[in-house]
């Protein structure tokens, strides 16, 4: 794995409550018009940091993977919505394009696992969280930011979770 530039973020989560937490902490940090790409295997801990987020962001929605329905909602109090995207089944870009994506993180937050199926619709300017199963009950979490917005937002959440 090639060293980290300054303003990304590598940490270990030792189970799936943690993952949970840092899932809470991160979403909490998350704004309308936000995107969040999201890379990693099946098992590698998308949908339960997701959870977290959902909660951090203030829904009382459930979470689950959106495989089958492309795309979930989370809404929050004030109307405000969390869109969860999975890109896995999508076939084409122009499958992708139809969804309108742009319309969604308009709107509300985006959140897109297997993001890199549809990357080139996606907006420069995002953070691609890499998660990795090491065993069991370990995950490591990689969160590249890219541009400044996103690098503030990397920076909230480091000081959030270690306060450093």
């Amino acid at each position: 794995m090639p060293i980290l530039d300054p303003y990304s973020l590598e940490l270990f989560s030792r189970n799936p409550d943690q993952t949970r937490r840092f899932g809470m902490r991160f979403g909490a940090l998350i704004e309308p018009g936000d995107v969040v790409c999201f890379h990693g295997d099946l098992g590698a801990g998308k949908t339960t940091f997701i959870q977290g987020v959902s909660q951090g962001w203030g829904s009382i929605d459930p979470v689950s993977s959106p495989t089958f329905v492309l795309i979930n909602e989370y809404r929050r109090p004030d109307g405000i919505t969390l869109f969860h995207m999975d890109a896995y089944r999508i076939n084409s870009i122009y499958e992708a394009e139809d969804l309108d994506l742009e319309r969604l993180y308009s709107t509300g937050a985006l959140l897109v696992e297997w993001a890199e199926r549809i990357e080139e619709i996606l907006p420069n300017e995002r953070i691609l969280i890499e998660m990795k199963y090491i065993s069991e009950e370990t995950r490591r979490m990689t969160f590249i930011p890219s541009g400044e917005k996103y690098r503030k937002t990397i920076d909230r959440f480091r000081k959030r979770s270690f306060g450093v």
